[in-house]
């Protein structure tokens, strides 16, 4: 009897040492989180918990880390919009201000009678110009700006793109004669069905054939479409100087423009909105370049099942 009593005292006394020292790592563990939580407060996103799977407080402390990752990347990608935000202020000051000034210059000039004649008319032409470059810059931004906004949507549906690759394709050409730009166009006859949104599908070949206008300085591009497996591809060729191998890895980000080979007008945004109209459509869009020997942008959808 007095052994078995020995034996449950000892016992009592390893449970309440081992409580201790659970309790007393537990309070650690806990203090420790509320420090995490209060450097996170401070704007300190780096602080993480450790903790081992068998301990109690071990999916708490999982919790708290996830719940702190997932903060450092929120205000990660905050910073990089914030400084998108001010790179797109800071163009957007210089191409649309120098477009305008020199618009309202040249229309100030008719307006006062400073020209006329045949050199009035070619005023007025470059102020029409001058007004369409605008134009077509405030389109692109009004477009960057709504995809990466939460009212942006996408209406997919089963499209048979050939005719309508054809059907965009027919309001380029006055636009690639007046360029100076010859063309080849291969589409196939027999239908290709493709579950994509038309308008978007739209706006990506729209991008691609004003950045040979815009950029490429070429003077032939071929549009090819064509079956390859299971997925669609729509290929636009220029012969124009083409794009260096630093520059093709950044070709798709938002506001980048090449090297001065190529033409610096426009946003920097229209491959970027391409790109991301291609992922969206559940595509992708993909550039192959060498300076000198052109520029070949290639968008591949899955064909319907």
């Amino acid at each position: 009897m007095e052994f078995l009593t020995i034996v449950l005292l000892a016992i009592a006394v390893i449970v309440i040492v081992s409580a201790a020292l659970i309790l007393h790592r537990e309070r650690r563990q806990i203090k420790e989180v509320a420090e995490a939580l209060s450097d996170v407060r401070n704007g300190n996103g780096n602080r993480r918990v450790l903790a081992d799977p068998g301990q109690l407080l071990a999916p708490l402390v999982y919790e708290v880390n996830d719940i702190v990752r997932s903060y450092e990347d929120r205000i990660a990608a905050f910073q990089q919009t914030e400084e998108t935000n001010k790179q797109l202020m800071t163009s957007l000051s210089h191409d649309v201000r120098t477009p305008l000034t020199t618009l309202i210059g040249y229309l100030d000039a008719v307006h006062k009678g400073v020209v006329a004649g045949t050199e009035r008319e070619e005023y007025v032409e470059t102020a029409r110009r001058k007004a369409y470059d605008l134009k077509g810059y405030i389109d692109v931004l009004f477009d960057w700006f709504k995809l990466n906004s939460d009212e942006f949507t996408m209406t997919i549906r089963r499209t048979e793109a050939a005719e309508l690759t054809r059907n965009i394709l027919i309001d380029w050409i006055p636009l690639l004669e007046d360029q100076g730009i010859a063309y080849s166009i291969e589409i196939p006859e027999q239908a290709v069905i493709v579950d994509l949104d038309p308008d978007n599908y739209m706006r990506i070949i729209n991008n691609l054939l004003q950045n040979v206008i815009a950029h490429s300085q070429a003077d032939n591009v071929t549009v090819l479409l064509a079956k390859q497996g299971d997925t669609m591809q729509l290929s636009v060729t220029d012969n124009g100087v083409g794009i260096g191998k630093e520059d093709l890895k950044q070709i798709f980000t938002r506001l980048f423009k090449c090297d001065k080979g190529r033409s610096e007008k426009g946003s920097g945004l229209g491959l970027s909105i391409a790109y991301q109209l291609a992922e969206k459509m559940g595509g992708q869009l993909a550039a192959e370049s060498s300076p000198g020997e052109g520029t070949t942008f290639i968008l591949t959808l899955p064909i319907a099942n």
